[in-house]
């Protein structure tokens, strides 16, 4: 029995035609056992699957019709991750999860590979600490500062729903990068490497801990995360110009970022990040608080997944 969580706002509001014109028609003719589930707000996902973890002995099959943010909601309702079996048809405005899986864009052929081509193997999961004990699962990326207030400002606008129609999605994220690049202020920050010494990184504009390569709708922030190797591929950007930011920020779309003097590349299984004033946190994209201390850990094989890869 395949669980189907729709959200039915994604892809700017098309989620629930997806679902009734697509998906569902196609589950029925190949006379596929599924329950369909619907989130209507913020969190429903989380109670759906916290319920479905309850219920479902042994292992769950879910598949999720929705973006990043819809599976990093599913992440936090599992008691243990490693129950679940998890199929995604990406309908998102950045799917940075489905790239590197290597699902199709297209509903239907997304749900081919999870029915039919696909391979189930084990991909790492991210755990954020908080300083108070609240715990956040990720299965693309965390950070904290820059990236996270660009994601907290797109999921508030208005214009990003009619660039996703346009198919221009990441023109929102750019756009929103580019407010938030010159708004930001100087902020001190310092790395602590699971095993090493501090890390001080002056006037600290964000730093990105990544399962996958790309976050942001495509910012290959980590060109060489391996999202099966147990370790966070991190992207640390300070005491660089903002003039010189605006030159690297395209870059990043194509991993040739770290060129840049003040962009510097770590690898740990933890870090511990702290900064001289609250920045903003998020996962998969997924904002909820500010923070002064984080602490990001890799579970490897945490989650299994269905994709080409």
């Amino acid at each position: 029995m395949y669980h189907v969580i729709v959200n039915p706002a994604s892809r700017s509001g098309r989620g629930q035609k997806i679902w009734k014109e697509q998906v569902e028609p196609a589950l029925q003719r190949e006379k596929v056992a599924y329950c369909p589930h619907f989130s209507e707000k913020a969190g429903d996902t989380v109670s759906i699957v916290a319920d479905l973890f309850r219920r479902e002995p042994g292992d769950v099959f879910l598949i999720i019709l929705g973006g990043d943010g819809t599976v990093n909601e599913a992440l936090q309702g599992m008691d243990d991750p490693r129950r679940a079996v998890l199929g995604y048809i990406p309908t998102g405005s950045s799917n940075d999860l489905a790239r590197d899986l290597k699902l199709p864009r297209k509903p239907l052929e997304a749900l081919d590979v999870i029915l039919h081509s696909g391979r189930v193997r084990s991909m790492d999961l991210g755990v954020l600490s908080y300083a108070d004990g609240e715990t956040r699962r990720f299965a693309v990326s965390c950070g904290i500062g820059f990236d996270a207030a660009v994601c907290q400002e797109a999921m508030h606008s208005k214009i990003k729903d009619t660039m996703n129609r346009l198919g221009l999605g990441k023109l929102t994220y750019l756009g929103v990068a580019l407010r938030q690049l010159f708004a930001s202020k100087a902020v001190s920050g310092k790395l602590t490497l699971e095993g090493g010494a501090p890390v001080d990184i002056g006037n600290m504009l964000f730093t990105a801990c990544m399962v996958h390569r790309f976050e942001g709708g495509g910012f290959m922030f980590a060109p060489d995360a391996v999202d099966d190797d147990g370790v966070l591929n991190l992207c640390a950007v300070g005491d660089l110009s903002k003039l010189f930011i605006l030159l690297a920020l395209p870059t990043a779309f194509y991993g040739r970022h770290y060129r840049f003097r003040g962009i510097t590349a770590y690898r740990a299984g933890k870090v511990t990040i702290e900064t001289s004033q609250p920045l903003w946190v998020h996962t998969d994209g997924e904002v909820t608080r500010r923070s002064d201390w984080i602490c990001v850990g890799c579970e490897k094989g945490g989650l299994r997944v269905v994709g080409r890869s």
